[in-house]
């Protein structure tokens, strides 16, 4: 079959190759497993971060990518769960069954690393890691909801404690995890702001139901939010950028206000200061999230009709470095996908 890997390179700075191969289509040897073809897989920034040598646990030649959808073909064992030719989306790490805390067991996220990609033509999992994918999403949207939709969810819901009629700021509108953190909030009744560096995108994401936002690189945009709300403090922040920001946040926040890291993209550290610990500022680390918290966001997504935004669909595995080229850039507003069926549901 088809695959994806990421293949070592000597280039100088750092980019590895994402490389079109064969390699042997995979099968099912465990009870319990379930062989998919997959339909669309989408791209998140670890993947490029792979490229630039820039993560950790890179195994050359395994499979690239963490997001995919598509049909079971086969499975092995007596299950009640699925059945041949449902449609599913798959659980994007491995390792976290339950636990609100974190892993229970030695954790990896699919794709360039000890746990196998899924950008493939064909592709194993354990049944228990697949759901349904929710009937009102093309093939492109489910490929774009995994693990930008359990990384929000958890970010909102677990960590942020996000509830109807609260003030929330997103950082960064754009990304996916940013978008899906939009959708949920407004889906469960929050007042949602956001900053860009880009005016274009605010606009989006007031379309998308944000109740405005501000460009992050104008001079004092901390006041401008406040005009914003009228003065009226925010109660969550989610937050994808780390560096100076934490400082304005302070301000921003009622007391005992939640700052919800979920990145660190410009640059890996904040400062947390005596001015958050008199306020009784929280600042909750989060990341990924566990396999209960993903089906609860499956569900989430299927009853509000929940709709993750994509930038852009190639046909084939063969596109995947003008994806990659698009991301580099950075000129995407929402996911960026390969459909890998003609006729898929996209």
């Amino acid at each position: 079959m088809k695959a994806v890997i990421i293949e070592k390179t000597a280039f100088e700075p750092t980019y590895h190759n994402a490389k079109l191969t064969d390699i042997p289509k995979p099968e099912l040897t465990e009870e319990g497993q379930a062989l998919l073809d997959i339909h669309a897989v989408s791209f998140n920034h670890r993947e490029l971060w792979i490229r630039k040598g820039q993560y950790p646990g890179i195994v050359f030649g395994s499979v690239l990518g963490a997001d995919g959808v598509g049909r079971i073909a086969e499975v092995k064992g007596n299950s009640s769960k699925h059945k041949v030719g449902d449609r599913v989306v798959v659980m994007p790490s491995t390792g976290w069954t339950k636990d609100p805390r974190g892993p229970e067991e030695a954790y990896y996220i699919l794709g360039g690393g000890h746990a196998q990609g899924i950008f493939s033509e064909h592709f194993v999992a354990q049944q228990d890691d697949l759901f349904k994918v929710p009937d009102h999403l093309t093939d492109a949207e489910a490929a774009a909801l995994p693990l930008a939709g359990v990384t929000a969810w958890r970010a909102v819901f677990t960590k942020g404690q996000v509830r109807e009629g609260q003030n929330v700021l997103i950082t960064g509108i754009g990304g996916g995890v940013a978008l899906l953190a939009l959708s949920f909030c407004v889906a469960a009744g929050a007042n949602v702001y956001v900053t860009s560096s880009d005016d274009s995108k605010i606009l989006k994401a007031v379309k998308l139901g944000a109740q405005g936002g501000v460009n992050y690189k104008a001079d004092k945009w901390g006041s401008h939010l406040q005009n914003l709300t009228h003065g009226e403090p925010f109660d969550v922040v989610i937050d994808g950028a780390g560096g100076d920001g934490v400082k304005v946040f302070t301000q921003l926040l009622r007391l005992g206000g939640i700052i919800v890291s979920y990145g660190m993209t410009v640059k890996p550290k904040v400062d947390y200061t005596m001015a958050a610990v008199l306020r009784n500022i929280e600042i909750r680390g989060s990341t990924m999230g566990s396999r209960a918290e993903f089906g609860e966001m499956i569900d989430f997504v299927a009853k509000h009709k929940v709709r993750p935004v994509v930038s852009q669909v190639w046909p084939g595995l063969e596109s995947a470095e003008e994806a990659f080229n698009v991301m580099k850039a950075g000129s995407q507003f929402g996911k960026l996908v390969l459909s890998l069926k003609n006729n898929s549901k996209l």
